[in-house]
Formats: structure tokens, C-alpha cells, sequence
């Protein structure tokens, strides 16, 4: 509602009040970009934390490993110049020898082992310790520049976890002396990447200078202050009146009206988010009802109108999906069978079916509310009476963990992850209640290209399983989701297609 006020104050109010309240203009006058994040920062250690506030954060002040090129999903090196697979759970790897951290000292191999034992280690409780005990078994130092990596199991993913996960820090950071500190860099963090900690207020604000050591290419931004505001009528005064350059998780309706004037640009760019509809086709609910039937489901599939629910409900960049994984992902093959708007063809479907008088569907959804009453009125409209259960998520996966629910409007980001595999797993595995096709073919199958590091065989599974997904209409794809910026009329700030923003990568214009 602080939003809504705000938009019709009118400018003149609007800048009257933002100039009261801003304590500095941004801009190339000082070289100085200013962000606005409505989450708290209170930790600076990504080793520690999971939301894509800090994945943001981390970005400026960390390296990892390796990176991963957004546009062509190729390994790029980073601190390690090289890998190799001695076999398929013995990973060399090779590093640069010019890595500096924040405090002058050189990066060592023992630097790297230490950071990723310590992460498996169950006295760590880091955030990322799920993403490394999937497969890391020991690392070890080998030589000046090398390390080798022992793996517990086959895991194609270990270089893409390295680059985005693992933030590797200085041997003993966690346990100097034989005592555990796991907040040891939560604010005085000692890193690698193209920005230092200049200061830090939990909660209020982060100022970060550019790295003159890093070993990379340098930011072309001296300095980023990422200012805590969590009202985003303050933060939409403070673009109008200069003092910030850049928002985001911007609503739509804002981003459009203040871009549409001088004061601000509006960007939309992908999120790896995707929209779906996951249908009961194995019967947990009912072993005969009409989900099990495939012409019901590919009848669903076509009364939906992709299309214009993200043209007008989400906006921005989102696109109509029908794979069950985003196109920008690794394996993700848009050329299995699709199911164009066709409101008549699925009518015909449900009376080839069986159903020509339609049938009640209980349609469980937890966001979006907008987006889950269009999914509502185009089934209604072919004849299906639609029980539209709006709920908590909580609610949801408690229901969905009871095989209760027949449908639901689901929603996943892969944690930001471009392969595959991030949705793949979690939603067709057979222990996850995530998985209503009851299909342990297809689980195999998905798994299977996790049992491999050969990529072209890898996007081979894909292929073959996502094929199975969309013949089977086993879910209803429905669209992409897109992330909404406001920034300064000054500021270049490039959009990359796995929807992470990279302020590291901003210039001035």
C-alpha cells in the first residue's frame, strides 16, 4: 500500500520528500553507485547465508573456483585456471598463482582444501554443506598450484557447485586455535573477489571499494553503497530524487509508470523461476479419476492460455514455457511436444475422454493469486469445475506430503541453477512427493544423468525424459518469470540470461 501512496503523490511531492530523506546523490559525480535492498544484510559470509540478496553480495566480494559464462553455459576459469578428470571421482584441479585476499596474503591451495573440508565438516553447519556432501569425500593439496578433489561419488554438477556455491577462505578462518567461529567473516569478510569491505552496518548499510588486487578484470565502479530500505515507496522516492541507482525485485505496475519518465529505466530480464501446474496422472488421490487419463492432461495443457498469462500477469520478460525446465538451462529441450491455446481441441479431448460434462478439480496454489485465477477460469472454461484452494505454502506441502492434492500451481527457481538437474530431481524423484507421475522409469532416467560427467550424453537424457514429461502431459508448463530493475538514466547495467544480477559488471554511460 507504501507503494501505491507513493505513485500518487505526484513528482514534485515525491522529490520534495526523497531530497529530505536522501543522504547523498548517486551517480558518476563521486563514482559511487548506490543499490536498495529491501532484505536485512546482516551476514556477509555467502558460506553462511542463501538468499539471492547475498548470492548478489557475494558476487562483488568473492571468487570461486571457477564461473560459469551466463550466455553460453561454458566453464570459464577463475581462481583455478584448469581441471582435469583423472577418473570419475578424482578431480585435479590447477590454480592461479597471483590470488590475493582482501588483507594482502596470497590464496594457497591449503587455503582452497581447507575451505571445502571445512564446509563437509559437521562442525561447519554452513548453508552450503548440503551442496558439498552430495559429493566431495576429501580435498587435498598436491602441489604449489594444485589440488586434487576426491569425490564420494559420480556428480557432474561438482564444477558448476564450485562456481556458484563454495566461497573459499583462508585455512583456520572457521576454527582458529581448535575454536569453532562460524561467524568469523560475517562482518569482517576477508575475500577474493572484485570488491573489499570498506564498512559495514548490519542491517543499514554496506559500503565496498574496488579491489586493486583482483586477479580478474576490474570492476569499472570504484565504489557500490547497498543501502537496507525496506519500504519500497522510500526506495521509489529516493530513485526519483537521485539518491539511488539501481532496485530491484521491482513490482511491474512501479517499474513501468517511474521508467516510463526521466528519472529512471526500466529493465526486465530473466529469473530462472518458472510457473507450472503438476498433475496427479500416477492417482494418488483417486487410482481412477480423471488425472490418470493422458487426454485429460493434454486437454488441461490446451486450455491454458501461456501466452497472455505472462504477457499481463507477470510481465516484463516472461515467456510461455512447455518443457518442464527453463529454456536458459543446461539440457532444457523446448522441441518436445507442445500444446497450443486451443480451448475447442481441449474440450474434444475430454469427450474423447470420457468427460465431455467436465469434471470437479481441486486446484491447490500458494502465490500468484492473479496467475492461479486465470489458470482457474480457462479450465472452467472448457468445462472443468474448478475448486480453487488458495492457501499457505506450508498448507500445500503438508497436503501435497498427504498425496491430498490432485494439482497444484507450483513454481521453482533451481536455486538460480542453469542445468537441468536443479528441477529435474526434486520434482521427478521417486521419494519426493513433489513427483505425482509415480513413474520410477522416468526417475531413473533423470537420475541417470546425474551418474555421468559426459555432457552430450547428459543432454541426451534430458531430451529423451523431458520428451516423456510433455507426450504424457505429466505437467502443464506454463511460463517464465522475469525480474523487474529500475535504474539511474547514467548507469549501463547488463541483464544476463540466468537472471542473476551482477553489479560487478555495471560502467557508467
Amino acid at each position: 500500500m507504501q507503494q501505491f501512496r507513493w505513485r500518487h503523490l505526484g513528482a514534485a511531492s515525491a522529490l520534495a520528500l526523497a531530497t529530505a530523506i536522501s543522504p547523498a546523490f548517486a551517480g558518476p559525480s563521486d563514482d559511487t553507485l548506490r543499490a536498495a535492498m529491501s532484505e536485512e544484510i546482516l551476514n556477509l559470509d555467502y558460506n553462511y547465508t542463501t538468499k539471492r540478496e547475498y548470492i548478489i553480495l557475494a558476487q562483488l566480494t568473492d571468487a570461486t573456483l571457477f564461473n560459469i559464462d551466463p550466455e553460453t553455459q561454458e566453464v570459464l576459469p577463475s581462481i583455478a585456471t584448469s581441471y582435469e578428470f583423472v577418473d570419475e571421482t578424482t578431480l585435479d584441479v590447477t590454480l592461479r598463482d597471483d590470488v590475493k585476499f582482501h588483507d594482502g596474503s596470497k590464496l594457497t591451495p591449503a587455503d582452497v582444501a581447507y575451505t571445502y573440508n571445512w564446509i563437509k565438516d559437521e562442525r561447519s553447519e554452513s548453508n552450503a554443506a548440503g551442496v558439498v556432501r552430495r559429493w566431495l569425500d576429501t580435498a587435498e593439496v598436491t602441489g604449489e598450484n594444485t589440488l586434487r578433489f576426491h569425490l564420494a561419488s559420480v556428480y557432474p554438477l561438482v564444477i558448476r557447485d564450485m562456481a556458484a556455491r563454495i566461497m573459499i577462505r583462508k585455512d583456520g578462518t572457521y576454527d582458529a586455535g581448535g575454536e569453532v567461529d562460524r561467524d568469523a567473516m560475517a562482518q569482517d569478510l576477508i575475500a577474493t573477489g572484485p570488491y573489499k569491505v570498506a564498512s559495514f552496518e548490519p542491517g543499514t548499510e554496506l559500503v565496498l571499494e574496488r579491489n586493486e588486487d583482483y586477479f580478474g578484470e576490474k570492476p569499472a565502479i570504484g565504489t557500490i553503497v547497498v543501502r537496507n530500505i525496506p519500504d519500497i515507496g522510500t526506495q521509489q522516492a529516493e530513485m526519483m530524487s537521485g539518491g539511488l541507482d539501481w532496485m530491484f525485485k521491482v513490482p511491474l505496475d512501479l517499474a513501468q509508470s517511474l521508467g516510463a519518465t526521466p528519472l529512471a529505466t526500466h529493465l526486465s530480464g530473466n529469473d530462472l523461476r518458472v510457473g507450472f501446474l503438476v498433475l496427479d496422472s500416477h492417482g494418488y488421490t483417486d487410482p481412477e479419476g480423471p488425472l490418470t487419463n493422458v487426454k485429460v492432461r493434454q486437454a488441461i495443457n490446451h486450455a491454458l492460455n501461456k501466452p497472455e498469462m505472462a504477457e499481463y500477469l507477470i510481465g516484463g520478460s516472461s515467456e510461455a514455457i512447455h518443457t518442464a525446465c527453463h529454456p536458459a538451462q543446461f539440457g532444457c529441450d523446448t522441441s518436445v511436444t507442445d500444446y497450443p491455446y486451443d480451448p475447442e481441441k481441449a474440450r474434444a479431448l475430454l469427450a474423447e475422454a470420457g468427460y465431455e460434462d467436465g469434471f470437479t478439480l481441486p486446484l491447490w496454489a500458494y502465490r500468484d493469486k492473479a496467475a492461479a485465477e486465470a489458470i482457474a477460469a480457462d479450465l472452467t472454461a472448457v468445462g472443468i469445475d474448478v475448486d480453487l484452494r488458495y492457501v499457505k505454502l506450508q498448507s500445500l506441502n503438508q497436503a501435497r506430503a498427504a498425496r491430498e492434492i490432485p494439482a497444484y500451481f507450483g513454481t521453482w527457481g533451481s536455486g538460480g541453477t542453469a542445468d537441468t538437474a536443479a528441477i529435474a530431481r526434486i520434482h521427478f524423484d521417486m521419494e519426493s512427493d513433489r513427483n505425482m507421475s509415480g513413474d520410477q522409469a522416468l526417475a531413473d532416467e533423470i537420475l541417470s544423468a546425474e551418474q555421468t560427467v559426459d555432457q552430450e550424453e547428459r543432454k541426451e537424457i534430458y531430451s529423451s525424459a523431458l520428451g516423456k514429461i510433455a507426450d504424457e502431459a505429466l505437467w502443464a508448463p506454463l511460463f517464465t518469470y522475469s525480474a523487474n530493475y529500475l535504474v539511474s538514466p547514467e548507469l549501463d547495467f547488463p541483464l544476463d540470461p540466468d537472471g542473476l544480477p551482477r553489479l560487478q559488471n555495471s560502467s557508467w554511460k
